[in-house]
């Protein structure tokens, strides 16, 4: 029987995946919008798995119940659907009381060593996500032999999701939560429109980290110029912001969805999912 904090976490993290993956968000897949190897209802597997595997993390830890979701997505799905979701909301998952998420954070980040660390290495070669090159330090293609902090200090320039390990979820926590509570109130209950607001900040204030693995560091600014310029244009209710935004993402889609902000989509789960836990939002 599923204690009551298991159920909870189930709903929570299987709720922001699916609300994630709901709204038309620009260059991401959506309902209206799919890749070629990728459709709307694979994320919708995927996170339906994701939240089941991530809350018995209780009972796993944080690195086997990453290890675990990716494993079953990749059995059930067979593809890259949701790695930086899982990697970002385990840690969410494994605080036990969401009104001391700055707290308990820390202490359960510093605490991941060197085998958590082999464990998170395997996912990811497991999942194989995309622009991946090799690295001096501690590359995926070698045994790590570091704690997980430290090597997520020494890629947190270069990706999002490793600096949230790096800095104890700084700017999903601060950033992200503050951002999505505006875009929630802004848009007076139309919550895809909030959630294509926040993944739409999250893209403006950080260039996007797989883009710029895929597309240099030079694109990944310029997206997030484009958005920002089109917050700055008066998105969503404007004149002339829609199409805006319709030029934007069909960019983004561009030479093969080459440009997909895949890394401001799983910010924006981690902030749906801290919103959820806080109760920002519900």
């Amino acid at each position: 029987m599923q204690s009551e904090r298991t159920t909870k976490l189930i709903h929570q993290i299987e709720t922001a995946c699916l609300w994630e993956a709901e709204a038309p968000k620009a260059g991401n897949v959506h309902p209206a919008a799919s890749f070629d190897n990728l459709m709307h209802d694979d994320f919708v597997r995927s996170a339906r798995i994701t939240a089941f595997m991530l809350s018995r993390i209780d009972v796993r830890g944080v690195s086997q119940s990453i290890l675990d979701a990716v494993r079953a997505v990749q059995l059930q799905v067979g593809k890259n659907t949701n790695l930086g979701i899982v990697l970002l909301l385990a840690p969410l998952a494994a605080v036990k009381n969401p009104l001391s998420f700055s707290e308990e954070l820390p202490a359960i980040l510093d605490t991941l060593n060197i085998e958590d660390s082999q464990r998170i290495y395997e996912a990811i070669n497991l999942a194989n996500p995309g622009g991946m090159s090799q690295v001096k330090q501690q590359d995926l293609s070698r045994t790590p032999s570091q704690s997980v902090k430290e090597l997520m200090q020494l890629a947190e320039n270069r990706d999002m999701i490793a600096r949230q390990y790096a800095n104890n979820f700084q700017d999903v926590l601060g950033f992200g939560l503050e951002r999505l509570s505006h875009w929630w109130s802004a848009c007076e209950g139309n919550r895809n429109q909030a959630i294509v607001g926040l993944h739409l900040d999250w893209m403006a204030h950080y260039p996007d980290t797989l883009i710029q693995r895929k597309c240099g560091q030079e694109v990944a600014e310029e997206s997030a110029c484009r958005a920002a310029d089109l917050l700055n244009s008066g998105w969503p209710d404007a004149p002339q912001s829609q199409e805006k935004f319709a030029e934007f993402d069909l960019w983004l889609r561009t030479e093969s969805n080459k440009r997909n902000p895949g890394t401001s989509a799983d910010l924006v789960a981690a902030s749906l999912f801290a919103g959820l836990q806080e109760k920002i939002i519900s």
